[in-house]
């Protein structure tokens, strides 16, 4: 088991922290492991969905770091619930950069 720490507050703004997070497993596969109310990861990881869009925490952002360009057009289809934190839950690999991570998932989009 791993180390690293993350927090996820689901859709239902309850609050879920995590001790046992591996180096290298990003969050869309915690926040199912974990059921974790808002994260389906309908594509499996392949970031072409965006049913485990979270919000960044603002503190952690220079950490975590900006979408690129394919994981950014998944977002943009989700633009109604998009904000400057946005990002695809499995795009972001934990890392002992990111021990003690917090997130927050986004309301369904639709998409």
């Amino acid at each position: 088991m791993g180390n690293l720490k993350v927090t996820m507050t689901d859709v239902n703004g309850v609050t879920h922290s995590f001790g046992d997070v591996d180096a290298g497993a990003n969050l869309m596969e915690v926040g199912k492991a974990h059921g974790v109310a808002g994260i389906f990861g309908d594509c499996g990881g392949g970031c072409a969905c965006a049913t485990c869009h979270v919000y960044v925490d603002p503190a952690w952002w220079a950490k975590v770091g900006e979408p690129d360009d394919i994981e950014y057009a998944m977002l943009d289809m989700v633009a109604d619930v998009m904000k400057d934190t946005s990002r695809l839950g499995c795009q972001v690999k934990m890392s002992a950069e990111l021990d003690g991570l917090s997130v927050k998932v986004a309301p369904a989009s639709g998409v």
